[in-house]
């Protein structure tokens, strides 16, 4: 028997699909060059030339597109389509991420069901009995030769400052490094694995290159600590951030991120060799980025997700109601300065449906279309993607002003009137958007040319200054009134009620009550420099 000296591995990973399983724009089905199938192509090709493959999906997988959100909200009967796509790819490990917990852990419990390769997270715990929720964090494959290679699963702890609690009931959520520090020397040391590799969705709180501070330390990334303080790591797959991180060592770990929506995968190249002691180790590791638009989905798998996929387009289709007048977006700066119809419909829609007099929402991305004179599913979904529910906070009037204050921390400083961009750090390592909130029911302005923390103005409700311990009912999203974004000042704040349907149910709801919908904007609002 030939004594093997060295092995090659490839690893493919992918992340933060977000549904996209079709090349397609739903919000006009044209065609896009990104895409779970294209990239299926990519690793079936892989698979056929190499030996020693192992596919990878880091997390955030089932939600982000309307075709996600019906099989999980809608078909709740049928075997998840996406489920069934990494299942015939032959998935070696799927990392949840944190839009996994959306739909709650039903729906959570259902996909794992379904899915014929593990769930792997070191640190979802089982309330009750403090053990990983998915069953063994990790997984050991062994190579020609006799080479061991841990994989270890591991997910953004800062999920209960997102999620519905109803969402992740008897779940707790350990820090990854510290996760990480405990399961690592057991991979090693227990189940003798000679390479490890860590795929965390979660992302770097540094720079990748330089080191510098991207944030402040809230524990939501610690890709960057997991480098420097858990010794045995060779690869860390991230994610989260949606970064192409084509390979940068950090210490003695090599670190990728593989893009977003499909538009590409992370290839590994490692080169396992024995040393003069017969152990192994990592002799020589690449990278790179393999670009979704280099290939081409195969019929056979469109095929397989067809009906899935008119299903979804048919409920898409569903006409709701008529506009009068111009509700389209055309410049999502332009919506952020000056109040849109959209924006202020959205609003007016949460606080019919909360009972409330003070709403605020975001533009979530710059992807929003609008509604143009005929609106239908489609156009809810493509405005409003996230499958959020309401709460309504007894806040004070302090509280409203600090909530305004950190909001406008999202323009850039401006002075002598020049341009009002968006500030760097909402823009990278990932767009946040979605962090700049608009509000109804009470009048602001927001002076750009001041420093952050100082720029609010004439904030009044009904026409008079607000009092800083007087005490408002207002309405908003989960995932912002658990403090999401950062918004401190909403954490442990008295929840007066909840609304439990979901926000495109009740926007749905509410267009087709109506019939017709008029655009306009009050202008309670405005931002200037």
């Amino acid at each position: 028997m030939n004594d093997i000296q060295a092995v090659q591995l490839t690893v493919l990973a992918t992340s933060d699909i977000h549904g996209h399983v079709l090349p397609i724009r739903y919000v006009d089905n044209e065609a896009t060059e990104y895409g779970l199938l294209k990239l299926a192509s990519m690793i079936e090709e892989t698979r056929r030339e190499q030996e020693n493959v192992l596919v990878i999906d880091n997390g955030d997988l089932l939600q982000g597109t309307p075709f996600a959100y019906y099989h999980a909200c809608l078909d709740q009967t049928a075997a998840h389509p996406i489920v069934a796509i990494m299942n015939r790819l032959g998935l070696d490990a799927f990392i949840p991420g944190n839009h996994e917990f959306n739909y709650g852990l039903s729906f959570v419990n259902r996909a794992w069901k379904e899915s014929a390769y593990p769930w792997l997270s070191a640190n979802v715990l089982n309330k009750e009995t403090d053990e990983p929720y998915f069953g063994c964090p990790y997984r050991i494959f062994t190579m020609p030769g006799g080479a061991k290679v841990g994989l270890l699963g591991l997910t953004t702890q800062y999920i209960p400052h997102w999620e519905q609690p109803v969402h992740i009931d008897g779940l707790s959520f350990e820090s990854a490094v510290d996760a990480a520090k405990r399961w690592v020397p057991y991979m090693k040391k227990t189940e003798g694995a000679d390479i490890v590799i860590v795929s965390y969705h979660g992302g770097l709180e540094r720079d990748a290159r330089t080191g510098e501070e991207l944030e402040e330390q809230t524990g939501e990334n610690e890709g960057w600590r997991l480098c420097e303080e858990v010794e045995g790591i060779d690869v860390l797959i991230t994610g989260h951030q949606h970064q192409r991180i084509v390979g940068v060592q950090i210490r003695n770990t090599w670190v990728v991120q593989p893009g977003y929506q499909g538009s590409c995968l992370i290839e590994i190249k490692l080169e396992l060799m024995k040393n003069v002691d017969r152990a192994w180790g990592v002799n020589a590791r690449r990278s790179r980025l393999r670009e979704a638009s280099e290939a081409q989905a195969d019929p056979s798998w469109i095929e397989r997700v067809q009906a899935s996929e008119d299903n979804t387009q048919r409920w898409l289709d569903q006409p709701l109601c008529e506009v009068r007048g111009e509700m389209r977006i055309v410049d999502p700066m332009a919506a952020r300065l000056i109040e849109h119809p959209l924006v202020e419909l959205i609003n007016r829609i949460q606080m019919e449906a909360a009972v409330v007099s003070i709403s605020c929402t975001s533009l979530f991305d710059n992807l929003a279309p609008g509604f143009g004179p005929l609106v239908s599913m489609r156009e809810v979904t493509a405005n409003y993607p996230y499958p959020n529910t309401l709460k309504v906070l007894l806040l004070s009037g302090e509280d409203i002003r600090e909530a305004l204050e950190w909001t406008a921390a999202y323009f850039a400083r401006s002075e002598g009137g020049g341009p009002i961009n968006v500030d760097p750090s909402y823009l990278y390592p990932k767009p946040q958007h979605y962090n700049y909130d608009m509000w109804e029911g009470i009048e602001y302005a927001i002076n750009v040319s001041r420093p952050v923390g100082s720029r609010i103005e004439g904030l009044k409700y009904k026409g008079q200054p607000i009092d800083p311990q007087g005490e408002f009912e207002v309405v908003m999203n989960h995932y912002r009134a658990s403090g999401g974004g950062n918004y401190r000042m909403f954490r442990g704040k008295m929840i007066v009620r909840e609304v439990t349907v979901d926000m495109t149910e009740i926007i749905a709801e509410y267009l087709t009550k109506q019939g017709i919908v008029y655009a306009q904007a009050n202008s309670n609002w405005k931002v200037h420099s």
